[in-house]
């Protein structure tokens, strides 16, 4: 079975290197955020409907990174070894995602005020095992994609998220502090969830 981890938060808190940190931490996949690659491409004077394009699009990466992490974790240790030249750290199948569903409704609704009844029920029926919520207590760094500079914003994201979290099953943890105590936090957070 896979384990699937989000990532969350506000632009700017070190989700896409947390993600990185943590997939070479525990030997496994990260999954990109789809958006980035749609709005580089098509430019970031998006629509309404773009989103619902983008929405699909991080489905199919999604799943075709989880196909990978599957694959990747059918290995024995002496496989892996002799694969990747490394033992790996964890037997579980694992994924960190860099956003999910949760993001495309809170995005549309932030920006729109509306949302597309298929990512909706994306989000009924694609379970997670864990939320890691980044804080926005890290300093904003420019981006030609980034929307939100102010801290007004960051802040009303971020409490939207947190909202969304304790009203939902699924375990999470706050994610704060500079990089290094970040990734200490997800990775306790990620051992208490496969031990």
């Amino acid at each position: 079975m896979l384990i699937k981890v989000v990532i969350i938060g506000p632009e700017s808190t070190g989700k896409s290197t947390l993600c990185e940190m943590l997939a070479q931490h525990f030997d496994t996949e990260w999954c990109p955020e789809f958006a980035r690659e749609y709005l580089m491409t098509n430019g970031t004077d998006y629509e309404y409907e773009d989103l619902l394009t983008i929405a699909k699009g991080q489905v199919a990466l999604e799943e075709e990174y989880s196909q990978h992490a599957v694959y990747r974790s059918s290995f024995t240790a002496d496989e892996k070894k002799q694969i990747l030249g490394q033992q790996s750290t964890v037997d579980s199948q694992l994924l960190f995602l860099d956003t999910d569903m949760q993001v495309m409704k809170v995005w549309s609704q932030y920006v729109f005020n509306d949302c597309h009844t298929w990512i909706l029920n994306r989000i009924a029926e694609r379970p997670y095992d864990l939320y890691l919520l980044c804080k926005p207590d890290l300093p904003w760094v420019k981006d030609e994609l980034r929307e939100y500079p102010d801290e007004k914003p960051r802040q009303e994201l971020y409490h939207i998220y947190r909202d969304i979290l304790i009203q939902q099953h699924v375990p999470w943890m706050e994610i704060s502090g500079d990089y290094d105590e970040r990734l200490q936090k997800a990775v306790m957070a990620v051992n208490q969830l496969i031990s």
